[in-house]
């Protein structure tokens, strides 16, 4: 186990006049509230704070930063409580360790909205103190490497959500070094077996690789000494899982891998990086379109280097990356390589304004984002390194996510840029705003103040700026176009009883109306009516005297009196519940698909016309499954017997009498024809198409199943056109004795026939 001197050692060789004691106080006190505790692995709990403390001191923070390392799990996981932590060590080291601990929890196989709150959490604490987020990978670069002890779904588990997280939040602050151990880490224990191949296959070639090297290292010595250039030059050796992103992306072979062989070099000014890449090139041939000057156009993260692969000595790729020192250190150590140690003080960031930058970007343009989904995946967007670099028509460079349109384009300029975006030129060009842009092209965009955000953007924007600021335009208008609805629905019920909207909504009864709804203000309630989330009648009972409501009641009872020779019908209801909504909010069922009890059924709020119900797969349903907040859980009432109108169509011999004997079973099974269509078809076959009143999926089949008994019946079979495009593997069952039924897995389709 590393010793307390193995930290102080690393900090004072970065930071000489740094404050050990407030190391040595973390460390006693760590030690102490840590005791008697043994982690999965066996060893004693106090190490791993250790092992954190001292990557910390790897990215060279500062002392308190070190010291919060130590402590960082003592509120978590010991009896130690926040008052002690402030009064023995100051207000920031106590704030560090809330911060981590806050997201601590952060577990990537929890419910969504739990995830999406807890990195919600971290964005925030980033955004207030980026070390927090650096105490939280230096934790997870030990934890990574003690992931053995825990069980395979828990390896998982934390390899896929190191993976899809905090290795990009390392490279995104531009620590490679940091980066590299927790891609391999993850890349370990998510494929094992490709691990262990790629491990061997580069252990095999290690020795060759070496000498090619060394002796490719020692002729661009000779021409660096030659040319009096200032240079070091090393070999770059490339880790797992890179080799693995590459043969995965390209769908190629290890064997086809060939940048396994690169070189770096180093030197001292940005005039000698391109003096050495026109040396390189004048000893070995470049390979076209594998040029790329970072310097020129850095990255996001703030990594600048000039890469080229050239074909070198027999003929085998060699990448070389040239960059001056400074950029070197940048490159490893990313924001860590900005802090400065000032006499008496603790560090602090000097330069790094880019990652801080976009933190507070990051929490600026996901503040909107309030679907969970939305969130996490934009969220994972922002992660991932930009890799298109275009230009402003005033040449300034503009860097967006690779598959990046003229819209996000736009959004990147500014807000009012991209939601009036009416046309976009591209090199001179006009083209469509879903273009794609490529690295050097230069956008110009026209703007109208009529032109205003449309859904069809969110399909291919990829910048979570431009999803967030659309979703929310989208979101308002849709708010506003309810709220108008809501209103019309209301004067017109209002109307009815000869009352005035603008006197009812500043009346006493609408203030109590809105409470005993459950809503905050009228606007919401309106809203509500629009969407078909509550029933009209539900709020007019609210609103209008009850003597009112009985006496248009009276005077309807009165007009149906006069057709007392036709009995009244019997309205069933839909037999279907809304879950977490009143009972009186008005329910359709979809004509495209009547679906029956026991169908997989959706609901989907509607504009002014209340819920509508489909079946699971009915194709309707797919342009809107981007509208998720419009969905809501719907379930069969099984107490409420209601019939349903559902489509069979029968196939029969031609001869007379089929009919009555096929009406005679579906009388016998108390079902109602609502309507009929007998056609004759060529090899004396006839085509019933039925209408009929059924209970539920289980009365259809077993009718279904009594219609195959009619003697001459060939084929029947229920009505579902969308269910004709779906694939399903069927399966063989004997209702009622009857060998040749097929039923779909889903039960949804039945098929009865020789």
């Amino acid at each position: 186990m590393l010793k307390l001197k193995d930290i102080t050692d690393a900090v004072l060789k970065y930071h000489p006049s740094a404050d050990l004691d407030v190391i040595l106080e973390a460390y006693l006190y760590s030690a102490k509230a840590h005791r008697g505790q043994i982690r999965r692995s066996g060893a004693a709990y106090f190490s791993h704070p250790v092992e954190v403390a001292f990557n910390l001191s790897r990215l060279k923070m500062d002392e308190k930063t070190v010291a919060a390392g130590l402590l960082h799990d003592t509120l978590e996981d010991t009896l130690a409580t926040p008052e002690e932590i402030k009064q023995l060590f100051g207000d920031e080291i106590y704030q560090l360790v809330d911060g981590v601990t806050k997201i601590g929890q952060v577990e990537f196989a929890s419910k969504e909205e739990k995830q999406a709150e807890n990195y919600r959490k971290m964005i925030l604490a980033m955004a207030r103190d980026i070390r927090v987020i650096l105490i939280k990978l230096a934790d997870r670069a030990h934890n990574m490497g003690t992931l053995d002890s825990l069980s395979a779904e828990q390896r998982q588990r934390i390899a896929r959500e190191t993976l899809d997280i905090y290795a990009p939040l390392a490279n995104r602050l531009g620590i490679g070094w940091l980066k590299a151990e927790l891609e391999n880490g993850s890349f370990k224990h998510l494929h094992p077996d490709s691990y262990r191949m790629i491990e061997e296959r580069v252990a095999e070639g290690e020795d060759e690789r070496k000498k090619y090297v060394d002796s490719l290292c020692a002729v661009i010595g000779e021409e660096l000494a030659a040319a009096n250039i200032c240079g070091a030059v090393a070999g770059r050796p490339k880790h797992f899982f890179s080799i693995y992103d590459k043969m995965r992306e390209q769908n190629i072979a290890f064997d086809d891998v060939y940048d396994l062989i690169g070189v770096r070099i180093l030197t001292d000014s940005v005039k000698n990086c391109y003096a050495l890449l026109g040396l390189i090139h004048s000893l070995w041939k470049p390979i076209p379109g594998k040029f790329k000057d970072y310097i020129a156009m850095p990255k996001p993260n703030l990594y600048q280097s000039l890469h080229t692969t050239v074909i070198g000595p027999e003929g085998k790729r060699v990448e070389v990356q040239i960059r001056t020192e400074e950029m070197h250190r940048v490159a490893e150590e990313g924001i860590a390589a900005h802090w400065q140690y000032k006499e008496g003080g603790s560090g602090q960031p000097k330069h790094g304004e880019g990652q801080l930058l976009w933190v507070r970007h990051l929490l600026e343009s996901q503040k909107d984002l309030t679907n969970p989904r939305e969130f996490l995946s934009a969220f994972k967007v922002d992660l991932f390194p930009h890799e298109v670099y275009v230009f402003t028509p005033q040449g300034h460079v503009i860097a967006l996510p690779k598959g990046a349109s003229p819209v996000d384009f736009a959004y990147e300029v500014h807000t009012d840029i991209g939601s009036h975006c009416f046309a976009a030129k591209v090199n001179g060009k006009i083209v469509p705003l879903r273009y794609r842009l490529r690295n050097g092209d230069r956008v110009e965009i026209v703007a109208s103040k009529q032109k205003t955000p449309s859904r069809d953007w969110l399909s291919f924007v990829k910048t979570s700026k431009a999803r967030s600021k659309i979703s929310a335009y989208l979101n308002s208008e849709e708010k506003a176009r309810s709220q108008r609805l809501g209103q019309d629905l209301l004067e017109r019920e209002l109307d009815k009883f000869d009352l005035h909207l603008h006197a009812v909504m500043k009346s006493p009864a609408m203030e109590e109306a809105v409470k005993a709804c459950g809503f905050n203000s009228p606007d919401s309630l309106l809203r509500a009516l629009g969407l078909g989330k509550l029933s009209i009648h539900h709020v007019i009972d609210k609103l209008v005297p009850k003597e009112k409501i009985e006496e248009k009641r009276t005077g309807e009872e009165s007009r149906i009196k006069l057709k007392e020779s036709e009995p009244p019908k019997r309205r069933e209801g839909s037999g279907i519940r809304v879950k977490c909504f009143n009972d009186n909010i008005l329910i359709r069922v979809g004509k495209c698909c009547n679906p029956l009890p026991g169908d997989r059924i959706v609901g989907y709020i509607t504009r002014g016309r209340g819920v509508s119900v489909h079946h699971a797969d009915c194709p309707s349903m797919k342009g809107f499954l981007n509208e998720t907040e419009r969905f809501v859980d719907v379930e069969w009432d099984t107490v409420k017997k209601t019939s349903h109108v559902t489509r069979v169509h029968i196939v029969t011999e031609d001869r007379p009498g089929l009919l009555a004997s096929i009406s005679g079973v579906l009388a016998d099974r108390d079902i109602n024809i609502t309507k009929a269509n007998v056609q004759q078809g060529p090899y004396k076959r006839a085509y019933f198409d039925l209408s009929i009143e059924i209970n539920d999926l289980d009365h259809l089949n077993r009718t279904l199943a009594e219609v195959k008994k009619v003697k001459g019946v060939i084929h029947v079979e229920r009505v579902a056109e969308f269910r004709k495009k779906i694939p399903g593997k069927t399966r063989q069952e004997k209702p009622e004795g009857d060998s040749n039924v097929r039923e779909e897995d889903s039960g949804t389709l039945i098929n009865y026939s020789q």
